[in-house]
């Protein structure tokens, strides 16, 4: 390879052409390196990136070359930039773009581009019976900028299946982000990432210092999990905290991508196996045309919650039930589970929302939750329930609520993770 590199700067001098090295997936190795380090030893990342390895001297004689004038330019593409401090000696000469203002919008869609492409492709906005925003918008790549983009590759998936069958696709979310929640859960193989991520679905985000390059050395340190879950778009811009970034979970596609995770880190420390699934579609069947909430909490928790480990109590509280129910609640298309859902009066814990593309639901829920741990007084338990009740009553009111048909609503209060109560709000 290194020859080959000598072979093709000479012909270039010799023509007196300049080489223009495109690099693409810069990191891919680096990331599969990283996620099979414990397989390779711990030091063969090292190896292959410091001293005399391979990739710092592919890097060396490009930026030799650069300087000889045979390269005029050099573009490196890639998911994050955790080989550039492991480079620096050798490739400094690189200026990192990845989160400047000026490239915001370089690769997403604004909404403007969204209703250009619709418009050159002949596709009205009447035809497309899918909330765009909800799905694929919410993108924010530098702390300077304010256009939210959509994402590109699951736009492009919405219009290319409408354009062939002239129907929005029944799986709204592209397949191809099964490779991203693959990642996520290669990541979190460590207890310490798995904690980062659960608190993350509980608070729907997170504050971190954001890197822009990071060492190898220090991959154990939450600032890094974190930056590397927003340059794989897991997370989000969504403003700053003195000289921390807030970030969030830019939409609903990559929120369902952590909820999958929820279902996968219980059955895993669980040991838990859901013998028999048809029981879990027929109880949420149950909630969209009886408007009976019965059957799933009782299948909940006693498949699900009845069943955690040690492990996963050190989690629990509302948050963590709520981010339960949701995963299991995805798995049906009655509903779009939309998680604290703003209204006038605040945020609703759970609204189970009609999904559009299927009419067969004829309930919709609000739902509020409670937690209590088995050793809370009874005067607390009684207080919690109160409350609860006195926030359904508020929603209920408020102008996104009190007029919608067939709206139900429910305090659930779980004590411990054996006992619940269900209290309907007539």
């Amino acid at each position: 390879a290194m020859a080959a590199l000598d072979w093709a700067f000479r012909i270039a001098r010799k023509a007196k052409i300049k080489i223009f090295v495109i690099i693409d997936e810069y990191d891919h190795f680096a990331n599969d390196l990283i996620a099979m380090g414990s397989e390779l030893g711990d030091d063969f990342y090292c190896d292959v990136v410091r001293v005399n390895g391979i990739v710092r001297d592919f890097y060396e004689k490009l930026k030799i070359a650069s300087g000889d004038g045979v390269i005029g330019q050099t573009f490196i593409t890639g998911i994050s930039p955790v080989m550039l401090d492991d480079l620096t000696s050798g490739y400094n000469i690189a200026t990192n773009y990845t989160i400047k203002k000026k490239y915001n919008e370089m690769i997403g869609f604004t909404c403007d581009e969204v209703n250009m492409i619709m418009n050159a492709v002949g596709i009205k906005p009447e035809q497309i019976d899918v909330d765009m925003e909800f799905y694929y918008n919410g993108y924010l790549f530098s702390e300077d900028a304010t256009t939210t983009v959509y994402n590109s590759t699951m736009i492009l998936y919405l219009f290319d299946h409408f354009l062939m069958t002239g129907k929005c696709p029944k799986e709204l979310i592209d397949p191809n982000l099964s490779v991203d929640s693959q990642r996520l859960r290669r990541l979190c193989q460590n207890e310490k990432n798995r904690n980062i991520s659960i608190q993350i679905i509980k608070d729907g985000g997170i504050v971190a210092r954001l890197l822009e390059k990071f060492s190898i050395d220090n991959l154990v340190d939450e600032d890094y999990f974190v930056s590397l879950l927003f340059y794989m778009g897991l997370l989000t811009i969504n403003g700053t905290s003195g000289n921390k970034t807030q970030l969030t979970i830019p939409n609903y596609s990559i929120q369902r991508i952590y909820w999958e995770q929820v279902r996968f880190f219980i059955a895993e420390n669980s040991k838990l196996v859901l013998i028999d699934t048809s029981l879990l579609e027929k109880s949420i069947n149950s909630i969209a045309i009886d408007g009976n909430i019965n059957d799933f909490i009782s299948y909940i928790s006693k498949n699900v919650l009845s069943k955690l480990s040690n492990y996963d109590l050190q989690n629990f509280d509302e948050k963590y039930i709520k981010a339960v129910l949701l995963t299991y609640l995805i798995l049906d298309d009655n509903y779009i589970p939309i998680s604290e859902s703003e209204v006038d009066s605040g945020r609703v814990d759970i609204f189970l929302q009609r999904n559009p593309k299927y009419s067969t639901a004829k309930y919709e829920w609000v739902l509020e939750l409670k937690y209590c741990k088995t050793t809370t007084k009874k005067s607390e338990i009684d207080q919690k329930r109160k409350d609860g009740l006195d926030q359904l009553n508020a929603y209920l009111a408020t102008r996104q609520l009190k007029d919608r048909p067939n709206l139900k609503s429910a305090l659930l209060l779980f004590i411990g993770k054996n006992k619940y109560e269900i209290i309907e709000n007539k």
